[in-house]
């Protein structure tokens, strides 16, 4: 079982956005990469939930993938998603991000039906056999459609470059039963923003979020007070935040991102079809939350 601490944490996901003819724009997802590392990201993520990883073809995952790395420069690390419904082309993606100079990759597994759990063991396995860098295995049923269970995670860590877990379920206790039964050596990771405090309680090395694209400073506060073991700070900075991370994932964040940021003035582009914008209703419940953020 290895071990990978290079992720420590807050790791920043970008969404991908698209011109009004819905292709991508590259050279505003540049500039929204580069917020997020001048604002104090430890890493940047780019093909996550928030990307519309899905919603992309080869060429458009590849130019995403291409731009992250120029734009972060080696600043921190950067940790491409490579998911896909098929083996090979998962392979296939995880091998363009090692060769553009990815530090890491993250992989859900993704399925019509539902898979077993000997078929995505050696989904990751193959996918392990063909590159060198670390796979951060990521568990979220909300949007892959499979709920990879604690023992199972536990059995991929056998493959030696599956080094991370991050857990997006949303049960804390997983958390604690990840760290029980895996030791201190094995990162994982929190992607259920409402759960961040809790998760930093249970050792979570860091925390995958697309909020330090609204609210850097706040995300940045509280891993801050999580490793200045100042609960009390940590517990004011993050009850501060909750209502925001709870809008964000409610209401889906590429959506959520991307009016927070035309909300604050920040050019955030469209969102590809079918994904359409917040309801206005929703959409003055997020001026309402911001506004007390500021």
């Amino acid at each position: 079982m290895s071990s990978n601490k290079t992720f420590k944490g807050i790791i920043a996901y970008p969404i991908t956005p698209f011109d009004q003819h819905e292709n991508v724009d590259i050279s505003l997802f540049k500039a929204l990469t580069e917020r997020l590392v001048i604002s104090g990201a430890n890493a940047i993520a780019p093909l996550g939930s928030t990307g519309v990883l899905p919603y992309l073809n080869d060429d458009e995952k590849e130019a995403i993938t291409e731009a992250t790395l120029k734009q972060v420069n080696g600043r921190v690390p950067v940790l491409a998603g490579v998911s896909n419904l098929t083996t090979d082309k998962t392979v296939y993606h995880a091998k363009f991000a090692e060769k553009a100079g990815a530090t890491a990759v993250m992989i859900i597994p993704m399925s019509y039906w539902k898979l077993s759990d000997d078929e995505i063991f050696t989904h990751y396995e193959k996918v392990a056999s063909s590159i060198n860098i670390p796979i951060m295995a990521y568990n979220n049923p909300a949007t892959g459609g499979i709920d990879m269970a604690p023992a199972l995670l536990k059995r991929l860590l056998q493959i030696p470059n599956v080094t991370m877990i991050k857990e997006s379920t949303g049960d804390v206790q997983r958390m604690h039963y990840l760290r029980r039964e895996l030791g201190e050596e094995v990162a994982f990771y929190n992607g259920s923003n409402p759960l961040a405090l809790a998760a930093f309680a249970a050792g979570a090395s860091g925390w995958c979020t697309a909020a330090p694209n609204l609210i850097p400073e706040l995300n940045n506060k509280l891993y801050l007070a999580v490793q200045e073991n100042d609960l009390t700070k940590a517990q004011e900075v993050f009850y501060k935040q909750f209502d925001l991370l709870q809008f964000i994932v409610a209401k889906g964040l590429p959506r959520a991102i991307e009016a927070g940021l035309k909300i604050q003035g920040i050019e955030s582009g469209y969102l590809r079809s079918p994904l359409k914008g917040l309801e206005p209703a929703d959409y003055l419940k997020l001026e309402q939350i911001l506004s007390v953020l500021k």
